[in-house]
């Protein structure tokens, strides 16, 4: 078959603006279908256009999207239906609303896909039934919706390929090199749909493989995917003493939690010397609030004391930190903001993001703030972490608003970023990028517009004051960890 994926780019002017960087779901699906013998090319927007006579050429045409870019995926999924090409839709957030993406496609995967995508081609090419491929849903003779059982997660990422980057048109402009080398997460933090997407139980791939794969791809610069390089902390040191043992010697970026270097008031300057000499150049700590009771409610099962233990830590060795967080919990107040954003500050991360709670779908959140009435809008556009969509609990919805606008303002003062050095020119670009975020987001005509209409709403409308049934408590209470 010929088969042409695509990846949209989310619309606006957003923190990732900047980032020519695309998930590697499709180039993971694009090497198993090579394998079997088809024709594969992939279209990831931020770094190429999609070429529709391309795309109408196809056989079968796969659409991946997360929240933000539902929108235009549906819209691109419809054009290729109507030009009569067959369509298939995955990713995180139609795996939670199937229904909604198959008034746009006509198949649905959903969670992980290597093995449902795979069957559903030999289906299309007169193998196999409809009925027996897990994890699919589509709608029957009748035109009503069939969600298949659900697919088992894989058991091992041993047998699966790495991504090919070469079906990406313009794939070889991206850097750092992307590479995934583990799925799952046994935390479970209340706005994440990781866990419920990819499951608690954390599978890898072998330190060797990963570090092999790497320097067959020979890049200059890397960065990991994983949710958590340290998900296993035994596995992330395994991985480290890997790359020094075969002189890999790439500088790499990776997301960690503060704690994994800093618990209880303990250094782990044994792990921080490995990371050191492994290349570890910047970390990505996902914070989320500075606000204990936001981070007990977050279930982020972490502490200040280690998270401002880990900056110092790690600034201590030399690599570079870039703090996320998260505002809009119910605990949060406009003090508690603006105390995160000084916390940022005051502890030298060198870059940082404040994005409002958005609620995916999929999260245990999402299913609270829609049964308490709290979402206002399903213009899923607008689900990109810099548009507030919901009310909040203690403020309305533009004084959330406005407390990540300041957020990034307060942090991002010109003054304070010509002072940070960094050896790093990436870094430098990511500290000139959040500055121009932090002063350019709310002058673009769209997002100025859209204050002004929150600022209304907010002032001409009331909280809602919803009762939650009881059997929907018990359900809620039931998904808690």
């Amino acid at each position: 078959m010929r088969v042409t994926l695509i990846e949209p780019a989310a619309p606006g002017f957003h923190v990732y603006s900047f980032v020519k960087q695309f998930r590697l779901g499709l180039p993971l699906l694009g090497a198993l279908l090579k394998e079997a013998g088809h024709e594969v090319r992939i279209y990831a927007e931020v770094v190429s256009e999609v070429d529709w006579a391309d795309v109408v050429a196809s056989d079968l045409v796969g659409i991946s999207s997360t929240t933000s870019t539902a929108i235009r995926a549906y819209r691109y999924a419809q054009r290729a239906r109507e030009a009569g090409v067959p369509t298939v839709m995955g990713g995180p957030h139609v795996t939670f609303l199937a229904d909604e993406a198959l008034d746009f496609c006509d198949y649905v995967v959903r969670n992980e896909g290597e093995q449902t995508l795979m069957e559903l081609v030999d289906y299309l090419l007169g193998k196999g039934s409809l009925e027996s491929i897990l994890g699919l849903s589509y709608r029957n003779s009748d035109g009503d919706v069939v969600h298949n059982e659900t697919r088992p997660l894989l058991t091992s990422l041993t047998d699966l390929p790495w991504p090919d980057m070469s079906l990406v048109k313009g794939g070889e402009s991206v850097s750092p090199f992307p590479i995934l080398a583990s799925r799952g997460c046994p935390y479970g933090c209340e706005f994440c749909s990781v866990v419920n997407m990819f499951g608690r139980r954390v599978r890898t791939v072998e330190p060797v493989e990963v570090v092999k794969a790497l320097k067959n791809a020979q890049p200059k610069k890397i960065f990991f995917y994983d949710d958590n390089f340290f998900i296993s902390k035994k596995r992330g040191i395994e991985l480290l003493k890997e790359m020094v043992r075969q002189e890999l010697n790439v500088p790499f970026f990776a997301q960690i939690r503060a704690d994994s270097v800093y618990k209880d008031g303990k250094v782990d300057r044994d792990l921080l010397k490995l990371m050191g000499e492994a290349g570890f150049s910047i970390a990505y700590l996902g914070l989320e609030s500075i606000n204990p009771a936001t981070l007990k409610e977050y279930h982020k099962e972490s502490s200040v004391d280690d998270m401002a233990g880990g900056i110092a830590a790690l600034a201590d060795t030399g690599i570079r930190t870039h703090g996320m967080f998260v505002f809009g919990a119910d605990s949060d107040t406009r003090e508690s903001l603006d105390m995160t954003a000084d916390f940022a500050t005051k502890h030298g991360l060198n870059s940082a993001q404040f994005l409002a709670l958005t609620p995916l779908p999929g999260t245990r959140q999402t299913a609270q703030l829609e049964a308490e009435g709290r979402i206002f809008t399903r213009n899923w556009s607008l689900y990109d972490g810099h548009h507030v969509v919901f009310w909040p609990k203690n403020m309305t919805p533009f004084e959330l608003q406005d407390a990540v606008l300041k957020a990034h303002k307060r942090f991002y003062r010109a003054r304070r970023m010509l002072a940070i050095k960094s050896k790093f020119p990436i870094y430098r670009k990511h500290q000139l990028q959040g500055y121009l975020i932090s002063r350019a987001w709310e002058h673009v005509r769209e997002n100025r517009d859209f204050m002004r209409e929150l600022r209304d709403f907010s002032e001409s409308s009331a909280p809602p004051v919803t009762v939650v049934p009881d059997f929907l408590k018990s359900e809620l209470e039931t998904a808690k960890p």
